[in-house]
């Protein structure tokens, strides 16, 4: 039997996968480097960072981190090739197994081959390889992106049918073979699906870390929309509706903490683009939140640090990510307590 840990659990680091001129960002670097230098810069107050970046960038991340203040033993850089910088959907989830950790390393394939990511499917194993991880990693053939799946670490996963049974994702498997699956990776008794709830200009097929997220003492903080005329409200609606039935493994129901829905986004050709307060990240005692320079911000922290009592609540701005469709969340990994090496990159294993 093994375990899917629950992302509250404790914490060695969170993955980063650095932007770099070879990526969609190579016309906004000037933009979202400072974002990242930001974000590593937070979490480095509750985790340690692992980043993996291009060779010929590690010398120069590490230089810009240490000007910032970032203790050099908070931090880990390296030299790894990638596509993009998704690592909640290449990066590793960890188990607890008799034997200890192990970290399943899924197939990641640019979301059901809408995009190259033959690199970034390939990140993991190189980081294992050069001595990132103190545990082992297995590869595992399933198509799965972590921020398709939630887990509260007790036997209960929460997901969306349009994401985990999409037919550009395991054509082969049936819903029940693909549930099969995931119970005997995760330890999973109760898999609840979600059948309503889209982000427009999500290209993920429905994640459900931008709609709906397990939060310790079984609630659930989820995306509300209250305008009729909002293309989402009548979705929502019934997304509400479907988590209001749900219950855990044992059978209770939960208590639900709606988000704000932000005021509408759109890039310069006119296209929405999928801002979600639901994308935050939990890290040892603190939750980073997305914000958007938007009036409903302080609402949204106000509303997680209800579902997160007694946890830091800290806003990131992140308008640049969701300029590339994703958010905090998305470009984030959670590595638990005993996952990474004390080893610096490059000494001898």
């Amino acid at each position: 039997m093994q375990r899917l840990l629950a992302e509250w659990e404790g914490l060695d680091g969170v993955l980063l996968t650095w932007p770099h001129k070879n990526t969609d960002w190579d016309h906004m670097l000037d933009e979202v480097l400072p974002l990242y230098e930001a974000l590593a810069y937070v979490i480095s107050d509750y985790a340690d960072v692992l980043i993996a970046a291009p060779e010929d960038e590690v010398d120069n991340i590490k230089a810009r981190l240490l000007a910032l203040g970032i203790s050099d033993d908070a931090f880990m850089v390296y030299g790894v090739a990638s596509n993009d910088t998704w690592a909640r959907d290449h990066g590793p989830l960890t188990v607890e197994t008799p034997e200890g950790l192990k970290l399943l390393d899924y197939s990641f394939t640019g979301w059901g081959n809408k995009f190259d990511a033959t690199l970034d499917n390939q990140i993991t194993q190189r980081l294992f390889e050069l001595g990132a991880f103190a545990v082992p990693v297995e590869k595992k053939d399933l198509v799965l992106e972590g921020g398709g799946i939630e887990f509260d670490g007790d036997r209960t996963l929460l997901a969306t049918s349009e994401c985990l049974l999409n037919p550009n994702r395991n054509p082969h498997l049936t819903k029940e073979q693909i549930e099969a699956q995931l119970k005997a990776d995760f330890g999973a008794e109760k898999i609840n699906w979600l059948n309503h709830g889209y982000l427009a200009g999500d290209d993920t097929d429905s994640h459900i870390d931008t709609l709906a997220r397990l939060c310790p003492n079984n609630v659930i903080a989820y995306v509300k929309c209250d305008d009729e005329q909002d293309e989402h409200f009548e979705a929502f609606q019934k997304m509400e509706a479907e988590l209001a039935a749900m219950t855990d493994a044992d059978g209770k129901p939960y208590k639900l903490v709606p988000l704000p829905w932000p005021f509408e986004v759109y890039d310069d050709e006119g296209q929405r683009l999928p801002a979600t307060y639901a994308n935050f990240l939990i890290c040892n005692g603190a939750v980073l939140v997305p914000v958007y320079n938007d009036d409903r911000d302080n609402e949204a922290l106000a509303a997680i640090s209800e579902a997160f009592p007694g946890f830091d609540v800290v806003g990131l701005n992140c308008l640049p990510l969701i300029k590339q469709h994703g958010s905090l969340h998305c470009v984030t990994m959670q590595l638990p307590q005993g996952t990474l090496s004390l080893l610096p990159p490059g000494a001898e294993l």
